[in-house]
């Protein structure tokens, strides 16, 4: 009796063990660390590693290695702050434009532990240090610049009809077109609903003229407002992965507002430097009649110019923009009908549409790239100095055919996946802010404070834990031990879940920890009792053990069912610190049913199952 079969002690063991390796990660130290990455995805080659390792001996900075990473990013490693702050501007001072450098913290794992692919949780903003910036987006303004692109693409249809008109202005939340007569103003309604179908129109006249009022529908106007939280938010981590830092956070944050927090980054007029460039795209042809070699040679055409794509790999470009991404108002990821290729489809407003018409009619079967172009202001350390200075930024992010003639809109095709596809859209939409931007709130956590909060968290969970250890062999005996025994592994299997799912651990997260150990021995003290109950009633040891851990079973499901739909709850509608601690929470309770409802009766039975027993120690 109370025995578990040998495949179920090897399997709890099992688990056990597997998550003792996914936590080892976490005992290690951090090194002071310099991550060095290529601008959108450029990779760092070997010789700007020999730049690199030249630029440190040559000022004299001691580092420890140098290794690379995955995604072409570079890391090198020192003993000291000291060393890294020095090595940082030794390396700043050699890295081209294509790089960028950044302060960081990374683990000195062993070699099998690397091999194996493990790594530590993340330390959130509260517990490394960093910046954490809080952006308003003005959504009136993203509303009042749809509205404009359908005033000038209305007026550019109703010249191109030759449909006479007096006004095209916008009243408020609505385009106004102004007419002499009805007659002129319904053909004028049938042209605008026929080629702007989203706009809602309504006919109206005060008596001495006609109007028709355009409008966006309540769902347009909150498809308007989302895709510019979008775009916002997907241009501004294009320009905050300039920055290098290590798991930077940016996200959504209520319906008009973007949280970036970047741990561990250290310069907040950097940040910024970044958040306020500016960034555009332009739509310009291949030039095929001339060599790319002879171009790179140094022979560059009156009529061209040389750019880069994003792997380095020259391309001959015309001079002469068709259009650029001001005139883009939206880019969405698709399929091609035809062919079933991922695509992207492009749309412009009324004059960026009659170029591009004009263009491609005359040049289909040629290709076309679209260049993005970047403006930005970078800092470099010089002689412990910022000296700040401006680099534009121009690479080819797409080169297609032209298939067949086109306007307002298009699509791109000659991807190689629809991720692929997805990131180009984003990207066409991130050349610029959709909507402004204001910075409501900027706050900087120094890596002191980080310190004294992963100091005062780990304390006060061995205080905690301790207390309860004491408590339970104090009160439960050899059954309290156990307790311990299974306590201690189930904080284990917390940080072993964190690391696996690299979760980012917080403040909150440390106290949903702490309240975890004390609520993950409410299950050991229900089954516990029970089993004293079934003592004093007079069954033997054997049966108490058995019909404490089973009677006590569905009110410890219970009680924790509960608990993780207020973690769940906790998690849906909270922010960040009540994601963190409803995160530590729910797996907190997932892993103290198992350890200790089968942790803890596999080492009971270990101790007294499959034998006469007089008395129990509880």
């Amino acid at each position: 009796m109370n025995r578990y079969p040998l495949w179920k002690n090897l399997l709890i063991l099992g688990v056990i063990l597997v998550g003792i390796l996914f936590a080892l990660p976490n005992l290690f130290s951090q090194n002071p660390s310099i991550e060095v990455t290529g601008a959108r995805g450029i990779e760092v080659t070997d010789a700007g590693v020999d730049e690199i390792k030249a630029a440190l001996e040559n000022a004299g900075v001691e580092y420890r290695a140098i290794e690379r990473r995955e995604g072409g990013k570079l890391l090198v490693r020192f003993a000291t702050s000291g060393d890294q702050l020095r090595g940082q501007e030794a390396i700043e001072g050699t890295l081209s434009d294509r790089y960028n450098s950044a302060l960081t913290l990374a683990p000195n794992l062993p070699g099998f532990l690397r091999t194996l692919g493990l790594q530590p949780m993340f330390l959130g903003l509260d517990l490394r240090g960093g910046i954490h910036v809080l952006i308003d987006v003005d959504m009136d303004a993203a509303v009042d610049q749809a509205l404009e692109r359908y005033t000038g693409d209305i007026r550019t249809l109703l010249r191109k009809q030759k449909v006479r008109y007096l006004t095209v202005t916008r009243d408020r939340k609505r385009v106004k077109v102004k007419f002499r007569d009805a007659r002129t103003r319904d053909q004028a309604e049938a042209l605008i609903g026929t080629e702007f179908g989203e706009l809602v129109l309504e006919g109206g006249d005060d008596g001495s003229a006609f109007f028709v009022y355009g409008s966006l529908t309540p769902t347009d106007e909150q498809a308007v407002k989302r895709f510019a939280l979008e775009q916002n938010i997907t241009t501004l981590r294009n320009r905050v992965n300039a920055l290098g830092v290590a798991e930077p956070i940016i996200q959504r944050q209520g319906e008009r507002r973007i949280l970036v927090q970047l741990p561990g980054a250290r310069d907040p007029g950097r940040l910024k430097e970044i958040l306020g460039a500016t960034a555009t795209l332009e739509y310009r042809l291949v030039d095929t009649g001339h060599s790319v070699q002879d171009a790179v040679d140094g022979r560059v055409p009156v009529t061209s110019k040389l750019y880069q794509d994003r792997d380095g790999r020259p391309v001959l470009l015309l001079r002469r923009v068709i259009v650029t991404g001001d005139q883009i108002t939206d880019a969405a990821a698709g399929f091609d009908q035809r062919s079933g290729q991922p695509a992207v489809f492009v749309s412009l407003d009324g004059q960026g549409a009659r170029r591009m018409r004009k263009v491609t009619t005359e040049n289909v079967g040629k290709p076309m790239a679209v260049v993005f172009i970047e403006n930005r202001t970078l800092t470099r350390l010089v002689d412990g100095k910022p000296v700040k200075r401006k680099v534009r930024t121009e690479e080819v992010i797409s080169v297609a055919n032209i298939l067949e003639p086109f306007g307002r809109r298009f699509q791109t095709t000659g991807l190689d996946s629809s991720n692929e596809a997805h990131n180009l859209a984003l990207l066409l939409r991130a050349g610029a802010l959709a909507a402004p931007i204001e910075i409501v709130e900027e706050r900087t956590i120094g890596p002191s404070l980080g310190q004294d909060n992963i100091d005062q968290g780990v304390r006060s969970v061995i205080i905690g834990f301790i207390l309860v250890v004491l408590f339970m062999a104090g009160y439960y005996r050899i059954f309290g031990l156990v307790a311990d025994l299974v306590l201690f592994v189930n904080l284990v299997m917390i940080v072993a879940v964190l690391s696996l799912l690299q979760a980012t651990l917080t403040l909150p997260g440390i106290a949903g920890i702490v309240l975890t150990v004390g609520m993950a021995v409410d299950a050991n003290v229900l089954i516990f009792e029970r089993i004293r109950e079934e003592i004093r009633n007079g069954s033997s040891p054997q049966a108490s053990i058995h019909a404490g851990y089973e009677k006590a079973l569905s009110t410890i499901v219970d009680a924790n069912i509960t608990t993780l739909i207020a973690a769940v709850v906790l998690f849906s509608f909270g922010t960040g610190p009540i994601k963190g601690f409803a995160v530590t929470l729910f797996i907190g309770i997932v892993t103290s049913m198992f350890t200790a409802i089968l942790g803890s009766r596999a080492l009971i039975n270990l101790i007294y199952g499959g034998r006469r027993v007089g008395g129990l120690a509880i």
